[in-house]
């Protein structure tokens, strides 16, 4: 038998009606119902999406890392995040004041930089530190010299 026979065999058996009947749905008519509802629900998806901060920042700002300049495309947008510069998530103003755009791994490397900044002096940073030290090592300096004397 020729590989053509064969492939003739093949495609006899493809196209067979009893093949072709399990392959095709039963119900040729959509129900536009389900797609309306459908369509309905991808649009309120989408307005959700356009309430959020992220996406008002990413339509506000160039696809940009505000840290190492990186750029991004559709391809690799989810790599570009949002950041609080007061840290603050509930502060979200229109204007978007208090965002800027950056890579995870600047981003990463930011909050990293306040936890350090933290353990070093006990208190977040952007908190408010304390008025200063109340230890004063030369406080009685001049008392102790004044005895040599």
């Amino acid at each position: 038998m020729s590989v053509l026979q064969r492939c003739d065999q093949v495609v006899k058996i493809i196209a067979s009606p009893t093949n072709l009947h399990n392959a095709m749905p039963v119900n040729k008519t959509p129900d536009h119902a389900k797609l309306d509802r459908i369509v309905a629900e991808a649009r309120r998806n989408a307005a959700e999406r356009e309430l959020s901060y992220r996406e008002r920042a990413l339509k506000l700002y160039p696809w940009v890392c505000g840290r190492c300049a990186r750029e991004f495309t559709h391809a690799n947008l989810q790599q570009l995040t949002v950041h609080h510069r007061d840290h603050n998530h509930s502060n979200n103003a229109a204007d978007g004041s208090n965002w800027e755009l950056l890579c995870i791994y600047c981003h990463e490397n930011e909050h990293a930089r306040q936890l350090d900044a933290a353990g070093r002096t006990g208190v977040p940073s952007g908190a408010g530190l304390a008025a200063g030290s109340t230890f004063q090592p030369f406080a009685d300096l001049k008392s102790l010299l004044g005895k040599k004397s």
